[in-house]
């Protein structure tokens, strides 16, 4: 009996389709370097020359992280730009806190089946963003796993280097009782909490992802691709002035879950509830599911997306910022002496709150 040739596309990885797209971003990537990046995407290992002319003590800050099931969004509605530009914010972010400017990305794509045209917009979106933050995409992995994952879905993950100089590190040390702490709101729900959030909509709720919520001002599919913002400018400015003592990016966790972990020991953050307009979102899923309260602050950022600690002394230099940055803000507490963590407590009225860009 003759044997049958079995190649790797039989097993259902196409070499070659693999091949041409990757062309395709290769030259998305290219439109983020600079003249650090040496070399091009396809090597083994990518190039940076570091700048060292530029920092006197530069501290090299990293971050990796996923986007989570808002994912699932992006494969029923087919717009996957959004969530790939969303995942570099929330790198960014995540050493925009501890004072770094980001340097260079990379991206881990997985999937069963490589879609070109899939591939070609999660590409566009991350190459958007890194150009938005001066960074270079410079390099990453695609991954074709057969079996692996469902037809249609994929995985995405980020990894970001960033560079502080070392007396310009914000690790909130130099945090004491009497500082405020302020709020810049989020967009919605930004990429935490959408396990919840679509089993309440989309299963308890019973809405349709094209169902349009007078209550939400927009369509379920829009209000749940809301993108997740970056507030690494701002935090530059702040950082810059010494403005800024500490800065906690609220994601998953929610402010209980993040705030903690700038402050020193010894200290607790007083948040007053109220004290910052809730977007819409948060109420109805805490009513659909009558979700505790408890529950809801360590599952969502409702409607933070940056807390920023900053002294009395500076806290005219810090709003002056925000304001020339148009960035809306909100005082929503201060830091107190207590055990190491978070306290909510009621808003008194003509303290906190006041203060908006």
């Amino acid at each position: 009996m003759p044997k049958t040739s079995v190649t790797y596309a039989a097993a259902g990885v196409d070499i070659a389709r693999s091949d041409r797209a990757k062309q395709r971003i290769r030259q998305l990537a290219k439109r983020t370097f600079d003249r650090n990046v040496l070399g091009g995407i396809g090597g083994f290992g990518a190039l940076f020359a570091f700048d060292k002319r530029r920092w006197k003590s530069p501290v090299l800050v990293s971050s990796t992280d996923g986007v989570g099931t808002k994912l699932k969004i992006a494969f029923a509605t087919g717009s996957h730009r959004s969530v790939a530009a969303d995942l570099v914010n929330h790198c960014a972010n995540d050493i925009a806190v501890q004072g770094a400017t980001p340097l260079f990305f990379l991206d881990y794509f997985a999937c069963g089946r490589l879609e070109p045209e899939v591939l070609e917009q999660i590409i566009e979106g991350l190459a958007q963003a890194c150009r938005a933050h001066r960074c270079a995409l410079i390099g990453g992995e695609t991954a074709e796993m057969p079996g692996f994952y469902r037809d249609g879905e994929y995985d995405l993950a980020g990894f970001i280097v960033g560079v502080a100089e070392r007396s310009r590190l914000v690790d909130g040390r130099g945090i004491q009782a009497g500082d405020f702490v302020l709020g810049i709101p989020s967009a919605g729900l930004h990429t935490n909490g959408y396990s919840l959030a679509r089993k309440l909509l989309l299963e308890t709720g019973g809405y349709a992802l094209e169902d349009y919520l007078p209550r939400l001002g927009c369509r379920v599919a829009e209000e749940l691709l809301k993108p997740h913002r970056s507030y690494a400018a701002v935090l530059d400015k702040l950082n810059r002035a010494g403005a800024l003592k500490g800065a906690a990016h609220i994601t998953g966790g929610g402010i209980p879950g993040n705030l903690p972990r700038i402050l020193p020991r010894g200290f607790e953050a007083r948040i007053e509830t109220g004290s910052w307009p809730e977007p819409p979102v948060f109420s109805l899923l805490r009513e659909i599911g009558s979700v505790p309260e408890e529950e809801m602050r360590r599952t969502f950022n409702l409607g933070i997306g940056m807390a920023l600690v900053v002294s009395q002394k500076k806290m005219d230099k810090a709003t002056a910022i925000l304001k020339q940055a148009k960035e809306r803000y909100y005082r929503i507490g201060w830091i107190a002496r207590g055990r190491h963590g978070v306290v909510f407590e009621q808003a008194r009225p003509g303290i906190v709150g006041a203060l908006t860009g």
